[in-house]
């Protein structure tokens, strides 16, 4: 059993907003989230998991959060020797000073940023995205990007892999993690695309299926063959496409379990070297930890 575990894909909510973030997304989605969405929450499946490291991604759905969250993600890492938990930086396509602000955060230690090509609205080959992926490169910040399609927005092509393709060509294509293993319910499009390319894939809600809520079920939102997201031989056939030197063990907390994503991984098969790489070493080198 591997004792190193990073976990470079996770989610959480302040205090007094989490429940109805929460309960808001599950009603979105369909999905039901597996813990309460907080920190605490967070450090608590950390624990019950022996997870080493939690990285944290936040997402600013409007311009006008950008500053708000970079702050409290500054605020997030200086206890994070302590709390184990890490927080990457946001940044949002029509937020106008970004190189500025993204070169503040920077120069507070932040590792990188996340970019949400559907939760924020804009195409990923936009030029305001490869003018940030660009600069992000250039100073040396890591940038995780949603990749493919998002359960709580059915049709949205914004991240798809062709988009998502032009967007790194043109960007440089600078220490990019694509979400989701390259691009969520689509990922074989993704890795004939990807998997010759130097971005990095995360694990993130991919493997197994969808866990439904209530109302989904009730309503009958769900056919049991949409909940499989990839099959364990589908996985193990990706993983090695791309390289167990570029797959970043994720779990898209609170939306999969972290116990249950390490014992998924865990029971493939794989060599112990292809399980560092993924759970530990890839994201330690990336992260420079």
């Amino acid at each position: 059993m591997l004792k190193n575990i990073i976990d470079i894909h996770v989610h959480t909510f302040p205090e007094k907003i989490a429940q109805n973030a929460i309960n808001s997304l599950q009603e979105k989605s369909g999905t039901k989230a597996f813990y309460e969405g907080t920190f605490f929450s967070l450090q608590k499946s950390m624990l019950e998991s022996e997870i080493t490291y939690s990285i944290l991604q936040p997402v600013a759905t409007k311009p006008s959060q950008v500053i708000s969250i970079n702050n409290y993600a500054i605020k997030i890492n200086q206890d994070s020797n302590k709390t184990k938990i890490i927080s990457f930086g946001a940044m949002h396509p029509d937020f106008e000073n970004y190189s500025e602000e993204l070169l503040r955060i920077f120069n507070s230690g932040i590792k990188g940023i996340k970019l949400h090509p559907v939760y924020q609205g804009v195409n990923v080959d936009d030029e305001k995205y490869i003018k940030i992926l660009e600069y992000a490169g250039e100073i040396g910040l890591i940038t995780l990007i949603h990749a493919g399609w998002d359960v709580g927005f059915p049709g949205e092509p914004q991240a798809l892999p062709d988009k998502m393709l032009r967007a790194l060509k043109s960007s440089g294509n600078f220490n990019v993690i694509l979400a989701h293993m390259g691009g969520w319910k689509i990922w074989f499009e993704a890795q004939e695309l990807f998997s010759k390319t130097n971005v990095y894939i995360d694990t993130a809600f991919s493997l197994g299926k969808i866990t439904p809520n209530q109302n989904a079920i009730k309503n009958s939102r769900w056919h049991d063959e949409d909940l499989f997201m990839l099959r364990s031989e589908e996985f193990l056939k990706l993983v090695k496409d791309y390289g167990s030197e570029k797959i970043l063990f994720g779990t898209d907390f609170p939306w999969s379990s972290q116990i249950q994503s390490v014992k998924d991984i865990n029971s493939l098969g794989l060599s112990e070297s292809e399980k560092n790489n993924i759970f530990f070493e890839n994201a330690k080198k990336l992260l420079a930890l």
